[in-house]
């Protein structure tokens, strides 16, 4: 009989544990219901119009990067480094799967809208945060992770200009409706670096020094 794939499921099922995956999985629906309610109450029932959603759209996928990011953390980080299978294909996997997990269900919390601040702008948002999220989980560890995104968040929210477009498509690409190309552009590029950055490194580990 064979034993591999049992034992392989097993070991898939330990890893998932180890990085806490459940809580992580449970945050982003918590974070999508919580979504779904906030532009609901803002767009329609205080009728503030379809700008009233960018509180949403910018607050949401913070939460959900903050999830992700925070779940990076290993606790078998030196059984993760002493394996003889390299582990980045794993990492990478699962940080593409729980981004596109994220970014489908704030899609379908805040649906319509392309042109303004809907969908599309809040799945720009959450391939840019979870790439910053998972650039800072390998450079000052996954418990840390949420930090930089939050403060950059904070800062755009307070900052932008009201007009989108320009130069703030790129450095407040987090506050452009949703066709803004510049944006989209930023937000990817952020994905694709901090996202190989973590593959390749791992999530630091926490108390490490330089």
């Amino acid at each position: 009989m064979n034993l591999r794939h049992p034992a392989r499921a097993d070991g898939r099922l330990l890893h998932a544990r180890s990085q806490a995956l459940p809580l992580t999985l449970a945050s982003l629906l918590c974070a999508a219901a919580a979504a779904a309610w906030g532009g609901h109450l803002l767009q329609e029932r205080l009728g503030y119009g379809n700008n009233a959603r960018v509180p949403v759209v910018v607050l949401a996928p913070l939460l959900v990067a903050a999830a992700v990011g925070t779940g990076l953390h290993s606790h078998s980080d030196e059984l993760d480094r002493t394996a003889v299978r390299p582990w980045w294909p794993r990492r990478a996997a699962q940080l593409v799967a729980l981004t596109a997990l994220a970014a489908g269900l704030l899609a379908l919390a805040l649906p319509g809208f392309p042109a303004r601040f809907g969908a599309a702008a809040v799945v720009r948002n959450v391939l840019g945060d979870v790439g910053l999220a998972a650039g800072a989980a390998a450079l000052i560890g996954a418990r840390l992770s949420w930090l930089p995104v939050t403060v950059y968040a904070g800062a755009v929210y307070l900052a932008a200009p009201a007009r989108p477009g320009g130069s703030s498509a790129v450095w407040a690409w987090a506050m452009q409706p949703g066709p803004q190309g510049a944006a989209w552009a930023v937000a990817a590029a952020l994905f694709v670096c901090g996202g190989a950055l973590y593959a390749s490194c791992g999530a630091r580990p926490d108390g490490a020094r330089d």
